[in-house]
């Protein structure tokens, strides 16, 4: 039976990534027998552009009947003067919460080969491989009231953070779940000495650690403090866990310990239906000058062979692919001290050489 996949490569450089993610499966295909099949449709800036919607008619259907969907990165300030309903933004919302892809899964694994790209003193990141599960269709990004109202003759914004006891226990379960799978170790980040949301979030995480996984180590963090540590001491992490809006953050901020955004792949999952992204944006400023870096996206092609295609063999082999990579020195232009500059496609090729050269062997 064939593996049937949405591909979205949205806006900016998302389709140079995403190109270079296909070749990988081209591979996987041909060389290892996955027998996956994909069609694209438009996200985003490019989805309002053909049709007046940033989440398509089309694109809803294509990815509602798929195995999996994967997307490139969608915006760009081309599109920032729209109505925010059509801004390319809402096309990302709206899969979002279409699909029921609750739980967000972002890695931020640190590379041997990678140590000095980083910032951060390499004795203080190496080693460093964390998950953070960040809630994904709730919170104060779909929370209502929002918007820009008058009041007592002047203008005000505001925007809703809220969870039902339901959200909160389904990513809860999430994290203990994926908790087992590695050290055993949640740290659940909220902001419960100054919010009743987090007070909530905090209660329910508790109940639900303590009825079904006790076996799991919990402890709790306030955002402001989990932001200091994750620079200060990154590997006591395993697991963090945080709503919507914290998660969108410290996701980002983890990112850094690795050396680049480009390193870092994701997996958006729900009861039913799942994504697989990068988590770096559009980089309008580099679009169409093949300088992207694919990797996160190719590592985003990993965790769904891992994640919904139950092909984790693939997923350790393209895995090995990008770290064999790494120790030839190649680097694309996003990433330090590289003994060869590569272009986005010539990384792509080179991940490929190496999963045939793979393939080659094991017959």
């Amino acid at each position: 039976m064939s593996i049937n996949i949405a591909v979205l490569p949205g806006d900016g450089i998302g389709p140079e990534i995403v190109r270079e993610a296909l070749k990988v499966l081209d591979v996987l295909n041909r060389e290892y027998g996955l027998n996956a099949e994909w069609e694209e449709a438009a996200i985003g800036g490019v989805g309002y552009e053909e049709s007046g919607d940033p989440y398509p008619e089309v694109t809803r259907k294509l990815s509602r009947e798929a195995d999996a969907v994967l997307l490139g990165a969608v915006g760009g300030p081309k599109w920032e003067s729209l109505d925010k309903p059509l801004r390319p933004e809402a096309g990302l919302l709206g899969i979002r919460a279409d699909l029921g892809l609750f739980a967000n899964y972002r890695p931020a694994r640190v590379y041997r080969q990678l140590l000095d790209a980083s910032t951060l003193k390499p004795e203080v990141i190496d080693g460093v491989d964390l998950m953070v599960i960040r809630e994904l269709v709730s919170g104060v990004y779909f929370g209502q009231p929002r918007g820009i109202v008058e009041e007592g003759g002047q203008r005000k914004g505001l925007n809703t953070m809220s969870y039902t006891e339901a959200e909160v226990e389904r990513i809860a379960r999430t994290a203990f779940e994926t908790a087992r799978l590695r050290t055993g170790r949640v740290c659940s980040v909220d902001k419960a000495n100054v919010l009743d949301v987090s007070e909530f979030w905090r209660e329910i995480i508790c109940r639900v650690h303590g009825d079904e996984f006790s076996d799991v180590e919990l402890s709790h963090m306030y955002v402001d403090n989990a932001a200091m540590q994750l620079i200060r001491n990154p590997k006591q992490f395993d697991v963090i866990v945080t709503s919507n809006l914290f998660g969108d953050i410290l996701s980002d901020e983890a990112s850094m310990l690795t050396g680049s955004i480009g390193m870092l792949p994701s997996a958006s999952i729900g009861e039913r239906h799942a994504m697989y992204e990068p988590i770096h944006g559009s980089a309008p400023d580099i679009s169409g000058q093949n300088k992207a870096n694919p990797l996160a996206t190719v590592l985003s092609v990993s965790m769904m062979l891992k994640y919904t295609l139950n092909q984790s063999d693939l997923a350790d082999k393209v895995d090995a692919a990008v770290e064999a990579v790494l120790d030839d020195g190649l680097r694309t232009p996003d990433l330090a001290g590289g003994e060869q500059l590569v272009s986005c496609s010539g990384m792509g090729d080179a991940v490929c050489a190496k999963l045939e050269r793979m393939g080659a062997e094991q017959v």
